[in-house]
């Protein structure tokens, strides 16, 4: 988790406060250097917020190793959602050399001709990533289609509810129901997703309505529920849940289950679950837009992501289920992570299974790539809410 302190950095702190500072200004001078055609260039990366391995809370800053290791510099902005990623991407007034994406966006940026299709040769890390995210078959049960060619998998995840035990009535959490989203109890100390399509997808969940439907009536049926909620709630936010959590600041909120581990651990008083009625899974993948302009630095980074030991640091940091087998068999990662954060991230409640131990698609849900008159109304109750 990230509050984790990795055991090599810890040792390294440790001697630096016996020796002068001047000798451990920096931990990474002693990074051996990899000669590649790239070296003297600017990566530009845009990924979500809280989601590499920085430096902080004494984990590895892999920018940093990265820069270090093949002398290429690393431009690093981040984005709250899939739908400002995408705004910025098609504005044509900025250049990415790589995005992080979810599917049912990597599926619209494919259907748009915005990203671009790998050269796997150049990312033989690659074969550490787990069978089931190798091919697309994956991809296409999610109208993804052909994602497999266009993107590596980065993160795993679900989302669900996380509370404060101090100020949620237990029996109010029991059920584990989406319900306590709805609770008047708790008037204006919820939060939701500042983001539509997650937002939609809570009511959708709350009321029993798949999650792709194209059913205009089920979409304004949710839309109804959202506004219901509306004045129940502190605000709609994204990375500014950490602070109104881990703050005391609101009793519950709904986020993604690795972020919402990392503020338990930096807040004992929070607690999370998967409601009952549903929720959606996803895949976050590292994709080369089309005018990107270091495709091969581009490369170069996913391959040094999908490395073991920088694949387990960041896993530890983001706290995030991953699709990397190295990571999974890794000893020190379930040491660190722990039992529980464990249990949460790779076995799934009961509820979302079927009998023989498969996902139920029908209740735990991955996001398609919408119809282009179902993504207009969408954005227009999304307007008319807000």
């Amino acid at each position: 988790m990230k509050k984790t302190l990795s055991f090599s950095l810890a040792l390294l702190l440790c001697a630096c406060i016996l020796i002068p500072f001047t000798a451990c200004s920096d931990p990474y001078k002693d990074i051996e250097y990899v000669d590649t055609p790239y070296a003297g260039t600017t990566l530009y990366v845009y990924n979500w917020g809280e989601n590499i391995a920085n430096g902080e809370d004494g984990s590895m800053n892999l920018e940093r190793v990265f820069e270090k290791k093949y002398k290429i510099n690393v431009e690093y902005t981040t984005y709250p959602s899939n739908e400002e990623m995408y705004a910025k991407l098609s504005s044509g007034t900025v250049h990415y050399d790589l995005i992080i994406p979810s599917d049912y966006m990597i599926a619209r940026l494919i259907e748009e001709d915005r990203i671009q299709k790998l050269d796997f040769s150049q990312i033989p890390n690659y074969q550490n990533i787990q069978e089931q995210y190798r091919n697309n078959q994956y991809y296409d049960c999610n109208g993804a289609n052909g994602a497999a060619e266009y993107s590596v998998p980065y993160t795993v995840g679900m989302f669900g509810i996380i509370y404060n035990t101090k100020t949620v009535d237990e029996a109010d959490v029991k059920d584990q129901s989406w319900s306590l989203m709805w609770n008047e109890k708790y008037k204006g100390k919820l939060i939701n997703f500042n983001n539509s399509r997650d937002a939609f997808a809570v009511a959708m969940f709350y009321n029993h309505i798949d999650v792709n439907t194209t059913d205009k009536a089920e979409w304004e049926k949710a839309y109804n529920s959202l506004l219901e909620q509306k004045p129940l709630l502190k605000g709609y936010y994204m990375d500014e849940i950490y602070n109104q959590m881990e703050g005391n600041n609101a009793d519950a909120a709904i986020y993604y289950a690795g972020d919402c581990l990392s503020m338990i651990g930096n807040n004992e008083d929070l607690a999370f679950y998967y409601p009952v009625e549903g929720t959606n899974t996803f895949v976050d993948a590292m994709c080369i837009p089309k005018d990107a302009q270091n495709v091969g630095a581009a490369h170069l980074f996913i391959n040094f992501l999908l490395e073991e030991e920088y694949a387990v640091e960041n896993s530890l940091y983001t706290c995030y289920a991953s699709p990397n087998q190295k990571v999974i068999d890794s000893a020190r990662y379930k040491e660190e992570l722990g039992e529980d954060s464990y249990k949460i991230l790779y076995d799934l409640p009961a509820q979302y299974k079927n009998e023989d131990g498969t996902i139920n698609t029908k209740i735990c849900q991955s996001y398609e790539n919408l119809n282009s008159d179902t993504k207009k109304l969408l954005s227009e109750l999304w307007s008319k809410l807000k």
